[in-house]
This record gives structure tokens, sequence and C-alpha cells, in this order.
């Protein structure tokens, strides 16, 4: 684990709302990412995990709450502010999200090609970079149908470091994996985290892969954080929510019916 810097936060969710159609998914979420610090927010399918992610990305607006990133409340922003702060992102989705008309290649340099930050033998440069990075050198010519799942996945890594950003977001990243690319792509994850010093968000159920990532776990439940705290500390945790959720009980309070 590295350690962590005790600057400002570079994400911060304010006692974030938000619903849909009546219906309450996040209620009062209280999170804070610090500069360099890799969180991992856990929790069951449908609870809210990837709400927050579009929240801090700026796709969603809380109903009521802040959400601050580098010192910056989105909503100040115009929507014209947002896609340039956007810049600033990374994002692995949960299945990769290839464009399937466009070669290997052309995805990982797709952000650079469309905000026209660099020439195509430049922007080509940087794709070899990122591809040797996640060990998949010499296939830019690819189609994303000729690849497997997990090189898809890394593929998806690759884009999401292309342009340099200060935050990389995580959605999922092991999902449909087996767990030998599972293990691979957590590797790839850890070390990126670790040697590019960016901010990361993961969110996941798989505990396997949330302890081997993260600086910090928080346990989402009901639309609120539970408790944060790092692997070893979730681990001890004497919430029990937090402990059948860890070792994957079916009885406890979570409901599974």
């Amino acid at each position: 684990m590295k350690a962590v810097s005790k600057t400002s936060p570079m994400i911060e969710l304010r006692d974030v709302y938000k619903s849909f159609n009546g219906h309450p998914v996040l209620k009062g979420v209280n999170l804070t990412v610090s500069a360099g610090e890799g969180m991992v927010v856990i929790g069951g399918s449908g609870t809210g995990k990837s709400v927050i992610l579009k929240h801090i990305i700026g796709l969603m607006r809380p109903d009521h709450g802040e959400v601050i990133i580098d010192g910056q409340n989105l909503a100040d922003m115009s929507e014209r502010e947002l896609i340039e702060f956007r810049k600033r992102f990374g994002m692995l989705f949960q299945g990769a999200a290839l464009f399937d008309s466009l070669n290997v290649g052309e995805n990982i340099g797709f952000g650079l090609t469309e905000h026209q930050l660099l020439p195509r033998d430049a922007m080509m440069d940087v794709v070899r970079q990122k591809l040797l990075r996640v060990g998949l050198s010499g296939i830019e010519e690819k189609m994303p149908a000729d690849l497997s799942g997990g090189m898809k996945k890394r593929v998806g890594l690759a884009r999401a470091i292309a342009m340099n950003p200060k935050i990389i977001l995580y959605d999922e990243p092991t999902t449909g994996l087996d767990p030998i690319m599972s293990d691979v792509i957590n590797r790839l994850i850890s070390g990126m985290n670790r040697d590019l010093a960016v901010t990361s968000v993961t969110i996941t159920h798989d505990m396997k892969s949330a302890y081997m990532i993260a600086d910090r776990i928080a346990m989402l439940y009901k639309g609120e954080i539970l408790e944060s705290g790092t692997p070893d500390e979730i681990q001890k945790s004497s919430h029990p929510v937090i402990q059948q959720f860890i070792h994957g009980r079916s009885e406890g309070p979570i409901r599974t019916d």
C-alpha cells in the first residue's frame, strides 16, 4: 500500500442524494478520496455504485449535496466546462465499451483524435506506448471482434490512460473474466495506480479484487456509506452487513429474496 497525500481531497461527495422516479438511490453519501489514493466502493448489485461514478465524472447531478473534484464544484460548471473538465478523467467501463467499427489503435487514440490533441503519427506513438503498458504490443490493427474478453479489458485500460488522466474510474473491471485474467487486470490496475500516481475510484463486488487494488474500501448499502477503511480495517469490521458481504454469506441482515 502506498502512502497517501494529506493535501486537499481530489474527490469529495458531500451529503449526496439522488432519486429516480421517486425511488431514492443515494441517501446522503459522503465520500472523500485523497490525491493519489485508490478507493474501492463495494456493495451489492443495484445499490447505486455506478451512480456514484456518474456523479464523480459529472454525467449526473445530485438532487441535493455537492460533488467537488480537485477543488471545483461540478454544480458551478456549464456543460461546455464539464466536457473540458472530463479530459482529466480516464474510465474503464464494465464491458470495455470499445467501438466495434474502429480498430484497436483507433479506439485507444479516440480521445486524442476527438479533441485534436495530437497529429496522427504522434497519436499512434501514444497508442503503442499504452499497449506496451498493458502487455498487448502489436495489435493496433486488430478489430474488437477479434479480441478475447481479457484483451478487450486491457485495450479499455490502454484507452483509459491514453490522455494521461489525473483520475481513473473503474466500473466492475473484473466482471466476466476468469480468475487468471482477473488477476492480470488487478495487477495492471494496481501498477497503474502506483506508477502513474493517479487517483482512482473502482466499483466492484469482487472482494479479491478490492483487497488487491485498494488503499481504502467503502461499503455502500441502502444508499449510504456504512464504513470506510483500509482493507485490513474492513476485514476486521464489526458491522454485520459488512461481514456478511465480504464473506459472501447468504444469512445475515442483507436480504436475498
